[in-house]
């Protein structure tokens, strides 16, 4: 306890600025937590219709009651509404599996490839009984989910690649990746994705036409993969050269010496920022709204529309950002694990 006041005394009351500037900042935090407690909780409107919220002074959590199935699943069928359930619980397993550094080898690959494989065909449906559900009807939490980690595992390698040809020695390659890099870094997602949606099919065989949703993955994965390039040739930079010089000398070739010396000791240094780029992926999914898809921010937006419940915007915006922040402290909890593990 002693400790505690000596701590306070040194850090927060040491001087008559330092003093008055804790005191008001205590004061304000104080009195906002106040007031948004008695909002959130005391006034609240939990159960209930429309009219009881606006005669309430809180907040109208009756609305998130009503309107949680459509934000989380969109317009999926309800009758179906378990398979997407099954499908989030299944990402959550393999994601708490694969927390363990031993269980970190091409097995766990596997086992990520056999999840998602299950995850698409519960979601799509079509096979073994199960009702076919077009991806126009997919929406909510599993598509934003799906958006974000396909784009990363896809990314991921990708860049890797990218930056390795844009440190090449062979001009043309070389060329090819630093046109790449600066071309897709040079525009917003929000044109990837238009252009995907409009001019993708121009590109492809006649009658052969991807559905929204893999526009927007395609689109996902180019662009993300460009930031992730940078990343990792910040790390291929960070490597000393003796690294490189010492696995010539062994006899190692380019991509011996790449996979066995260079490119693990350059992936563990870009930790945080390969963090920090898979983060703002998952926020930028919510851009996808452009091309008409219900990710989650989308059908938040559209529960809105409601006209039994218009109005009640700052509640639907506090429950989806109370979603993100989950997900994003997940992300970054994950990476924590990796820096601690490599470390």
């Amino acid at each position: 306890m002693k400790a505690k006041i000596r701590w306070a005394k040194d850090n927060l009351f040491k001087g008559y600025f330092n003093s008055a500037l804790s005191i008001f900042l205590i004061t304000f935090f104080a009195w906002a937590f106040y007031n948004f407690f008695n909002w959130l909780v005391i006034d609240s409107v939990l159960l209930g219709d429309a009219d009881a919220c606006r005669q309430a002074s809180g907040a109208c959590l009756a609305f998130i009651v009503d309107k949680t199935r459509f934000i989380f699943f969109g317009f999926y069928p309800e009758t179906e509404i378990w398979r997407p359930i099954i499908a989030i619980f299944i990402f959550f397993i393999i994601t708490f599996y694969s927390r363990l550094k031993s269980r970190w080898n091409r097995r766990l690959l596997y086992n990520w490839m056999y999840c998602g494989l299950v995850i698409w065909l519960l979601m799509r449906g079509g096979y073994f009984g199960l009702v076919k559900v077009e991806t126009h009807n997919w929406g909510g939490l599993p598509l934003t989910l799906m958006l974000a980690v396909v784009g990363m595992i896809f990314s991921y390698p990708i860049g890797i690649f990218l930056a390795l040809g844009r440190q090449s020695k062979l001009p043309l390659i070389k060329y090819l990746c630093v046109a790449y890099i600066e071309l897709i870094r040079g525009v917003p997602l929000i044109s990837m994705l238009f252009m995907s949606s409009v001019m993708m099919p121009l590109f492809l065989p006649e009658g052969y036409s991807p559905d929204k949703l893999m526009r927007a993955q395609v689109a996902i994965i180019m662009f993300i993969s460009a930031y992730m390039a940078e990343v990792v040739r910040g790390g291929l930079q960070a490597i000393p050269r003796g690294q490189y010089e010492a696995a010539d000398a062994m006899g190692l070739t380019y991509w011996q010496k790449m996979r066995l010396v260079i490119l693990p000791q350059a992936l563990k240094i870009v930790i945080p920022p390969t963090v920090n780029t898979a983060i703002g992926m998952f926020k930028d999914t919510s851009l996808v709204i452009i091309i008409a898809l219900f990710d989650l921010m989308y059908t938040t937006k559209a529960s809105m529309q409601d006209s039994n419940w218009l109005g009640f915007s700052v509640e639907a915006y506090l429950f989806v950002a109370l979603i993100y922040f989950v997900f994003c402290n997940m992300i970054s909890r994950m990476g924590r694990l990796f820096e601690k593990e490599f470390r």
